[in-house]
């Protein structure tokens, strides 16, 4: 298996905490052109159902995130003027709030309803537990909340 090298940067939002979420070169990439095409974008890491466990593209605003959906941070890509929020449901961020995810992609046609589908690319993840430190730091740390309320996990 190669190594993944992530290509995005941490996210302001949450300072100086280590990133929860990275994307590859290619990622970036693909981002620069649906951004071309689509504008601003998000992404919604689903938590199953018919399009399995994917990360979901969409132009930013129109997917609706609920009150309890957890801001896993901003992507900051190069060519991209607005940061990408990626969110995460509640009850899912409880089972990955110890693992880093890294944003990739892969030829082929996802199952949902993200926007790469007609590029012939889809979105995946890649990921890898937090190292012991980073774990202890982001232990105490707060996440913001789709409804604006900051949630501690400790």
């Amino acid at each position: 298996m190669s190594t993944v090298e992530s290509t995005s940067t941490g996210t302001p939002i949450y300072g100086m905490l280590p990133a929860r979420v990275e994307t590859t070169e290619a990622a970036n990439e693909l981002l620069r052109k649906l951004t071309k095409i689509h504008g601003a974008l998000m992404f919604h890491q689903s938590g199953g159902c018919c399009d399995g466990s994917a990360p979901m593209c969409y132009p930013a605003g129109e997917f609706r995130v609920g009150g309890a959906d957890v801001l896993l941070g901003e992507l900051f890509v190069e060519g991209i003027a607005e940061p990408i929020k990626v969110w995460i449901s509640l009850e899912q961020f409880e089972y990955w709030k110890h693992t880093h995810i890294t944003i990739d992609t892969v030829p082929g046609r996802g199952g949902g309803f993200s926007i790469e589908t007609p590029e012939g690319m889809r979105f995946i993840i890649r990921s890898r537990l937090f190292s012991d430190e980073d774990a202890l730091v982001l232990l105490n740390a707060s996440v913001l909340l789709g409804n604006g309320e900051s949630k501690n996990w400790r």
